[in-house]
This record gives C-alpha cells, sequence and structure tokens, in this order.
C-alpha cells in the first residue's frame, strides 16, 4: 500500500511539475496558431492579379526554403537559444504578414515568401527543444506525451477555427485578416518571453544527470553517434508517413470534387478532417502506454494505406467515410514518435538534430506532392490516390525489422535522468 500511495504521489509530483512548465506554452500553441489567412490566403494572392502558376511558385518557394533553412537554424537555436530562436522566427513571420497585407508587387511577395520559410525554420525544432528541455529541468519528461499531444490539439483547433473567423474577417478588409494574424504572433512572443526561461543547447545539458560523457564538439558528431540503425530507419518511415498523410489530406479535396462532391460539401467534410486530426493526438498518452511506438507505427502506416485504398474505389460517400474514421490515426503516432525522437538525442544538440530529421520530412513531403500530383494527373484522381497507397506500404516494410528484432532507437545514454531512475 505505501508502494502505491508513493507511485501516486510520484505521478502528481510529476504532473504539477508539467503544469508549471506547460501552460505558457499552451497560451503560445492558440496564439502561434492564430493565422485568419491560412484558409484563404490563395483568394488573396488570385485578388492580388497572380496567376495559379505564380501562386504555385509562390508555395514551392516557402516549402523550399523552410526545409533547407531548418539546418543552420537549429544550429544557431542550440547557440543562442531555443526561445529567442522562436521569437526572432515568430516576428519574422509576423513582418512578412503584414508585407503581404501591404504590397502587391510579384517579386516583393518572392521575398516575403522567402522570410517567411525562413522564419518558419526558426521556430520548427526549437519550440519542441525548448518544451523537451524544460520538463527535464524540471524532471518531467515521462508526461511529454501527455503535453505534446495537448499542445498540438491546441493548435490544429485553433487553427480550425481561424480559417473559419478569416473568411469572415476577410468581408471587413483583407489588411485586417494579415494584421489580425500578425498580431497574434505578436503576443505569442510576448508569452514566450514574459513567462518561458530560455535555454541553450549546454543549459540543458547541464540540467541533467550523467550530461553528455562524449562531449560532442558538433551536431553533425553527435548526430553520427545517437544514428542507430533504427533510430534512422524511425526518421525515414517517419518522413514516409507525413509524405502520405500531408498530400493525402490537401489532394483529397481534388478527390471528392471529381467523384461528385459539391464544393460545399468538400469544405464541410475538411474541416471535420481537419479537427478530427486536432483532438485525435489526445489519445496519445495511453496509445505510446498500451501500445507503444514499435506496435503504432505500421498500424498507422496500414491506416493510410487502406484509406487512400478505398478513395481509389470512386464512391464519394466510401471516401469520405475513410477520411473522418482514418486520418487522425497518424496524428496520434506523430506525437508518440515525436517523444522518441527527443529521447533519442543529446540536449546539448537537440534543436540541431531535430531540425536534421525535419529536413528529412519536408523533403520526402516536397516529393510526396509532386508524386502523388503526377499520378491523380495521369491516372486520375481515385485511382491515383490508390496507387500512392504503395508509399505507406513501403514504409511498413522498411519498419519490419525494426518491429521483428526489437532494435532499440533511444540508446542507454541519451535516455533522461528521470526515466533512468524510474
Amino acid at each position: 500500500m505505501t508502494g502505491t500511495t508513493e507511485a501516486l504521489g510520484g505521478s502528481a509530483a510529476v504532473d504539477n511539475a508539467a503544469r508549471s512548465v506547460t501552460r505558457p506554452f499552451y497560451v503560445y500553441a492558440v496564439l502561434a496558431n492564430t493565422l485568419f489567412q491560412r484558409g484563404v490566403f490563395v483568394l488573396f494572392l488570385q485578388q492580388r492579379g497572380f496567376s495559379a502558376e505564380q501562386v504555385a511558385l509562390l508555395q514551392t518557394l516557402l516549402y523550399l526554403v523552410s526545409g533547407l533553412a531548418e539546418l543552420p537554424t537549429g544550429v544557431i537555436a542550440d547557440r543562442i537559444g531555443r526561445r529567442a530562436s522562436i521569437v526572432i522566427g515568430q516576428l519574422l513571420i509576423a513582418g512578412c504578414l503584414l508585407g503581404q497585407g501591404t504590397f502587391s508587387d510579384y517579386w516583393v511577395f518572392l521575398a516575403l515568401f522567402i522570410g517567411q520559410g525562413v522564419g518558419m525554420a526558426c521556430v520548427s525544432g526549437s519550440d519542441t527543444a525548448l518544451l523537451y528541455d524544460l520538463l527535464v529541468r524540471r524532471g518531467a519528461t515521462a508526461g511529454y506525451v501527455k503535453v505534446k499531444s495537448r499542445f498540438t490539439m491546441l493548435g490544429t483547433v485553433t487553427s480550425g477555427v481561424a480559417i473559419v473567423l478569416g473568411g469572415q474577417l476577410q468581408q471587413i478588409s483583407w489588411g485586417v485578416v494579415y494584421v489580425g494574424s500578425a498580431a497574434c504572433l505578436a503576443l505569442a512572443v510576448v508569452v514566450l518571453m514574459s513567462r518561458v526561461p530560455e535555454i541553450r543547447g549546454a543549459d540543458a545539458v547541464d540540467e541533467r544527470d550523467g550530461a553528455e560523457k562524449h562531449g560532442d564538439a558538433t551536431a553533425w558528431r553527435a548526430m553520427l553517434r545517437v544514428a542507430t540503425p533504427a533510430l534512422v530507419t524511425l526518421v525515414v518511415v517517419s518522413g514516409l508517413m507525413h509524405a502520405t498523410l500531408t498530400p493525402y489530406i490537401i489532394f483529397a479535396q481534388k478527390t471528392l470534387s471529381d467523384q461528385g462532391a459539391g464544393t460545399a460539401l468538400v469544405s464541410v467534410v475538411i474541416s471535420a478532417g481537419f479537427f478530427a486530426g486536432g483532438l485525435t493526438p489526445l489519445l496519445s498518452d495511453r496509445a505510446d502506454r498500451r501500445i507503444g511506438y514499435r506496435v503504432i507505427v505500421p498500424v498507422s502506416l496500414l491506416t493510410l494505406a487502406a484509406a487512400l485504398g478505398l478513395s481509389g474505389l470512386g464512391l464519394v460517400w466510401v471516401t469520405i467515410a475513410a477520411f473522418l474514421a482514418l486520418v487522425g490515426i497518424p496524428e496520434i503516432t506523430a506525437v508518440i514518435v515525436d517523444n522518441v525522437f527527443n529521447e533519442s538525442v543529446p540536449s546539448r544538440h537537440r534543436a540541431s538534430l531535430l531540425s536534421m530529421i525535419a529536413f528529412v520530412e519536408s523533403a520526402l513531403i516536397g516529393i510526396g506532392y509532386l508524386v502523388l500530383g503526377a499520378l491523380m494527373d495521369g491516372l486520375g484522381s481515385s485511382v491515383g490516390m490508390a496507387t500512392y497507397a504503395a508509399v505507406p506500404l513501403l514504409a511498413c516494410l522498411l519498419w519490419l525489422p525494426v518491429l521483428f528484432r526489437g532494435a532499440r532507437v533511444t540508446t542507454e545514454s541519451e535516455k533522461p535522468a528521470d526515466e533512468k531512475a524510474s
């Protein structure tokens, strides 16, 4: 009985420590995702007089720049501080949004989208690294999956609400839409600066027991040391999962339309899927404890393959049912895998290494867009979707050796101190 009481007390202490860290992060998640232009920016660009090809070029440039900037911005975040990198990134994005709402010259927009891509890279990896290492400092990393699932849920649901509000604010003026988004990002920065302490790579290490026995001087050496075959496989498999899910969500709009769904129905289905993808990560902690990442990874991949295959039948209501029922499961896996990545990399270079992983995922997502788009153009939207199911099936095959051999992803030296003690 005493042991049970102590265990419960320890769990409560971890929860209390996690809450003290996460409250400002939850507020930040809401403000940083209150981007009113996200659902209507294509219409805005068209009203600026840009052609479909010009809009596509802007999006491609944004994606390419963000991916290429991941590596240097991750290194910078470890050197100058994770909070500082987030602040720089969000202010840069806010400034670019204000510029987009002010100017109309296409060449100016090219420069603004480049700046926005760099800003996105500054935030990517740094926010997760800062959150995780603050939990390390409090000895509360055992609650990271639950924390990250709520953080993801708040951001995704807020994005959905902001998209709806953006359509209403646009009726007032485009300026209100873009200024409102920039203002929310500025408020997110205020919350970070006032409520969240700074952590650099070296600071994070100093807060841990058994910190960095190897003393790696660069992120590259650290990556080579921790890059077990299982970890590399997980990075590739996770990237292929995202390279399936992200294009699937976007191109589902075209598939539904080609199968006979009206614009209004497509809008409702995509919005419902967006909210489902935001709420299902709340199940991540339970799934992690009861199933574990080794099993949930192939389950998610087979789920994606099934959704793509069912979409290939050409029956609109089957496609809708598959989309709404299955689109949220990979979001659960994404949270669990994110926790594995954080456990696998050393604190000194956490932002750098997470940025490297994000770079791989971004590259695979970009390739995925091109491949699925080509398949849908060449074979038709339904058959193209079904053919693309080969990607998650391939990822599942790559994961089978890790699943059955039990290869370790996280090395013993990189496990958090509180996990070792347990």
